[in-house]
């Protein structure tokens, strides 16, 4: 290519910012996911990430040392980050990776509300517990992320004053191959690549 293109302003103030905002959208993203990765303790895919990572951001950021001088590779950067952020917590979510407690308190008669979960393949531990007012009931729920609205939507549709707290699980100590939560088979296959999610 011709070397005069790379000096062009069509280069410069154009091609340049938005190849430097692109890559530093990636590198982010990959950031974000690699320390949600970390968080689970997943030591396999956390350090690929971390290299490829690092590898567009010094790819961008030598780019910037070179055009000091060209204060749109400074915007393209910092709109690359702000981006990056949003599309890795999207990517993430739409990943639903992982596993989840939630913890139901109730003090309404909570037979139903349990019933109708364990029905529906959810594992439902029940504990009784003393509130301000009076007597209540504390349900626990292991839960895949893929399918956690499945158990809200019980839990609404069947006790909609319950209060509910959600909590990751870092680690689980029971085979996969037997663990069901929930009516739908246990996947590990991201809700956005299955039908009718």
């Amino acid at each position: 290519m011709d070397a005069s293109f790379f000096e062009s302003a069509w280069f410069t103030y154009g091609l340049l910012p938005f190849l430097i905002f692109s890559a530093r959208i990636i590198d982010v993203t990959l950031d974000t996911l690699r320390i949600i990765f970390i968080s689970r303790g997943n030591k396999v895919v956390a350090p690929i990430l971390g290299f490829f990572e690092v590898l567009i951001w010094l790819i961008a950021i030598t780019r910037i040392m070179q055009n000091l001088d060209n204060f749109t590779t400074y915007i393209a950067y910092a709109a690359g980050f702000a981006v990056g952020n949003y599309v890795g917590l999207y990517f993430e979510e739409k990943l639903a990776i992982g596993v989840q407690v939630i913890r139901i308190i109730t003090g309404k008669d909570s037979k139903e509300l349990i019933h109708n979960l364990r029905e529906n393949g959810f594992g439902a531990t029940v504990a009784k517990a003393e509130g301000k007012n009076g007597p209540v009931d504390i349900i626990f729920l292991i839960v895949q992320r893929n399918i956690i609205q499945d158990a809200i939507a019980i839990i609404n549709r069947f006790n909609p004053k319950a209060f509910y707290s959600i909590e990751d699980v870092r680690s689980l100590n029971v085979d996969n191959s037997k663990f069901t939560s929930g009516t739908k088979k246990t996947s590990f296959t991201p809700r956005w690549m299955r039908k009718g999610r």
